[in-house]
């Protein structure tokens, strides 16, 4: 085993206060390399900076932790910093590293709570967005560590336990949550989806490594509750939790505020607290409609995802988009909000209709068509029996893909909004139908059908790749037209939705399979003609 212990992170994941709890369960020193780079200089970090400059404070923080490690048997808090270049990586390299992943908001608060006489010199001005910008352009050397950790709302002795537990047992994360398939960390929060057949008669285990506590609320509805509920409520009290359960109606026509307001009518008579969490057990509308409730009740508690349906665990359940339909448009109503966990049992689809399985489907190739070439690949070689599209391999590969998406845009100002390919006349044809004619995967295909013509008609797409595409939707069970949907509903309600900015509708559209670009001012020659197509 490694005899150097490296904690690295942004300042406020708790590096100094978990280092020296670490150093007297092990029996090991600890240093912290900010302290001794300040005993060496004869002077605080600000003034080095504000002296000599940050590249001089780097070479400090090199020498500093390579003198740290001289004698074996030591746990090292790193500064921020310290991944970031050559001499610190040299040495973190030599031993065990856990980064301490913490929220940028997390970490604001943390800091606020410990003043201190001179500035930060990294942080000045607004503490959070300097976090959030830091953690952007430090994400990669920080995620080259052996492990780690999200550290928001454990306490400093939970995270003690993990890191030994890692280190004792193996150098990956999985040792402490079994099956993770991707980590989304975004500036408000970071979580594991954990993709894991039979994960679901963990849940109440994961949900105490996550930090949770109190009371757990399993949100189901009238399709997954009877099916699944029962083992999610064992588990949680095999853990140790009070847990009670409620269903709301299957169906996206229940996608509204008026069942949101029944799911605070029994949260509030259960005096629900904020140290409570809600359990979201089911398809997309449960953890869309289940997110939202839990990001409003007492201003926000804290929930966990456990999605019942293919759509739901490749697409509706990660992210942090939570909200309800309107009569205008679909998902015009919600917040941004991230779960705390998200659980994914593909043991689960099992009892999924086959039309509900195709429908998810659509999300997956979704990702390839626009992020993952090889992806497409894959599905291709499987296609025409979509049991085999659906396996534990595809899934966690088609949900790394939009944790990645996520991570680097929580709230669709950028790359995310590639992942709305086929949902600008999806969306359209899902409110122009009631919300009860097509399914969201369903939509979702026929936009994509749709999207595919109009880069072929504007030359961004070549013909043979909207064959290549259209063949594999085909080969997937999902629909190209929508028959009895009326077309000036499906463009009003395109010209309602929230992606529509200075009344122009922006497009996602392929230029080639595994690559795609947001596009403004396509001509309408090209939409009327994508219409015409796709509207039977």
């Amino acid at each position: 085993m490694p005899d150097h212990i490296f904690l690295v992170g942004l300042s406020g994941s708790g590096k100094s206060t978990v280092g020296r709890l670490l150093a007297d369960r092990l029996g090991w020193s600890f240093a912290d390399s900010d302290t001794l780079i300040e005993k060496t200089a004869g002077r605080s970090i600000p003034a080095i900076f504000s002296t000599e400059g940050e590249a001089a404070f780097r070479e400090m923080e090199g020498r500093a932790l390579a003198r740290a490690t001289r004698s074996s048997r030591v746990v090292v808090a790193t500064g921020g910093g310290a991944p970031t270049h050559d001499a610190g990586r040299e040495v973190l390299a030599e031993g065990f590293t856990v980064w301490l992943a913490v929220s940028p908001a997390v970490a604001a608060e943390r800091l606020a709570a410990q003043p201190t006489d001179e500035p930060r010199p990294l942080l000045a001005g607004d503490p959070r967005q300097r976090l959030e910008t830091l953690l952007e352009s430090r994400r990669d050397d920080y995620a080259r560590a052996d492990a780690s950790i999200e550290v928001d709302g454990l306490t400093p002795e939970q995270v003690c336990d993990r890191i030994l537990r890692l280190w004792e047992g193996g150098d990956s994360s999985d040792d402490v949550i079994p099956g993770v398939a991707a980590t989304v960390t975004t500036p408000g929060a970071s979580y594991p989806i954990v993709v894991r057949e039979g994960a679901l008669a963990d849940l109440g285990d994961l949900c105490g490594r996550v930090g949770l506590s109190g009371r757990a609320f399993v949100l189901t509805d009238t399709g997954s509750g009877p099916r699944f509920v029962a083992t999610a409520l064992d588990s949680l009290r095999a853990a140790g939790f009070q847990a009670t359960d409620m269903a709301i109606p299957a169906g996206e026509e229940h996608k509204t505020l008026a069942t949101v307001q029944t799911v605070y009518d029994w949260l509030l008579r259960e005096r629900v607290e904020r140290s409570d969490f809600l359990v979201c057990l089911g398809g997309g509308v449960v953890t869309d409609l289940g997110g939202f409730a839990a990001a409003t009740v007492l201003r926000g508690i804290p929930f966990v995802h456990v999605p019942t349906t293919l759509l739901g665990m490749v697409d509706a359940a990660v992210g942090g988009k939570t909200g309800v339909d309107h009569a205008i448009g679909k998902n015009l109503v919600g917040a941004f909000a991230q779960p705390r966990l998200v659980l994914t049992d593909p043991v689960l689809l099992a009892t999924l209709p086959p039309r509900h399985l195709h429908g998810g489907l659509a999300e997956l190739v979704k990702h390839g068509f626009i992020l993952d070439e090889e992806l497409v690949q894959l599905l291709e070689a499987r296609a025409g029996d979509p049991a085999a599209l659906a396996t534990e391999e595809l899934i966690a590969r088609s949900t790394a893909i939009k944790a990645r998406v996520v991570s680097e845009d929580e709230r669709e100002s950028g790359a995310r909004t590639l992942l709305n390919y086929g949902h600008t006349i999806g969306h359209g044809i899902e409110a122009a139908a009631g919300f009860s004619g097509y399914l969201h995967g369903e939509a979702v295909a026929i936009g994509m059908h749709a999207a595919g013509r109009v880069a072929c008609e504007t030359g961004l797409l070549p013909a043979a790749a909207l064959d290549r595409q259209q063949s594999l939707l085909r080969a997937c069970g999902l629909p190209e037209r929508a028959e009895g949907v009326d077309r000036d509903a499906v463009v009003s309600a395109m010209r309602s939705d929230k992606k529509v900015r200075d009344g122009a509708i922006s497009w996602v559209l392929l230029e080639r399979i595994g690559q795609a670009a947001v596009y403004r001012d396509v001509p309408d020659k090209a939409v009327e003609a994508a219409l015409d197509a796709v509207l039977a």
